[in-house]
């Protein structure tokens, strides 16, 4: 049955029994010979089948978690018990900022844990880095918490939660933060990103109209836009741009200060030790959940 339900996954990733069976190196009427097993055995029907479309109805959608997590159970009997005979990859997907703050001092720690494992940083933005936890292309995600609701599929861990702040050239001398925002070209976080999202909330909620000469996605383009006179700009207090003097003012928000919260996430069906030791490094108040 587990040969039915890997299959079932490719069918279910791919949409039709010819495109599961070119990645499992089977042929469309083995692809289709193998879900006809499956869904005799469980005695009901997974897909919508229109043409070569094989869609999954509401018992397939219900049944797609729960063969992944069955499969990953499995794969967990044949893994070491003990983390220091852990040997393989993890693929670690992380926004620019979490590369140069929590990684750089997680990392050491992880490594005198579980020597023989190797680290690979897939550098990306938020809504990439989801999209690709959620297919399974990387192991671990580490991004800014998404606005929705995750697939229930998805386990998220909270690793910070960060203030934004004003940042001026020196050139600016007035004070009051709304009154800024209102008067000074504005270097826009893009605003499709997760935390830009949440700086284009704060001004509607501010009713301020700003003036946008730029918008960008990596904060320490933005702080260097600002530095040369291009605008104001709402960021994160984040490590990636104050391990470095600036030219720039910085003013806090007080009591209109918003937040961005830094989470983790991982495929609940991939659990493993390795994984675990990884988050507990990146956050200390992590509790590895026993399966």
């Amino acid at each position: 049955m587990l040969r039915e339900l890997k299959t079932f996954l490719l069918v279910a990733k791919y949409g039709t029994f010819a495109a599961a069976g070119q990645h499992a190196g089977l042929t469309q009427s083995a692809v289709s010979a193998q879900m006809r097993v499956l869904e005799q055995g469980l005695g009901l029907r997974l897909f919508d089948r229109s043409g070569r479309a094989a869609v999954l109805n509401a018992a397939g959608r219900h049944a797609l978690p729960l063969a992944e997590q069955m499969l990953g159970l499995y794969a967990q009997m044949a893994l070491p018990t003990a983390l220091a005979e852990w040997r393989g990859e993890l693929k670690v997907g992380a926004i620019a900022s979490v590369q140069t703050g929590l990684l750089p001092d997680a990392l050491p720690s992880f490594r005198a844990q579980a020597a023989q494992v190797e680290v690979k940083i897939i550098p990306g933005v938020s809504l990439n880095l989801l999209g690709q936890i959620d297919a399974g292309e990387i192991d671990l995600a580490l991004l800014i918490k998404p606005p929705f609701d995750l697939p229930k599929e998805l386990l998220e861990v909270s690793l910070a939660r960060e203030p934004f702040v004003l940042i001026t050239p020196l050139s600016v001398e007035v004070d009051e933060p709304l009154k800024i925002l209102a008067e000074q070209p504005f270097v826009r976080y893009e605003r499709r990103s997760f935390g830009g999202r949440l700086v284009s909330r704060f001004l509607r909620e501010q009713q301020i109209d700003t003036r946008d000469t730029l918008e960008l996605d990596e904060l320490e383009a933005i702080v260097r836009m600002v530095e040369n006179g291009m605008g104001v700009s709402l960021i994160p207090r984040a490590g990636l741009w104050l391990q470095r003097p600036t030219q720039l003012r910085v003013i806090e928000l007080g009591p209109l200060t918003f937040h961005r919260e830094l989470v983790a996430l991982l495929r609940r069906a991939q659990r493993q030790p390795a994984l675990d030791c990884l988050l507990e490094c990146l956050t200390p108040a992590y509790t590895p959940a026993h399966n």
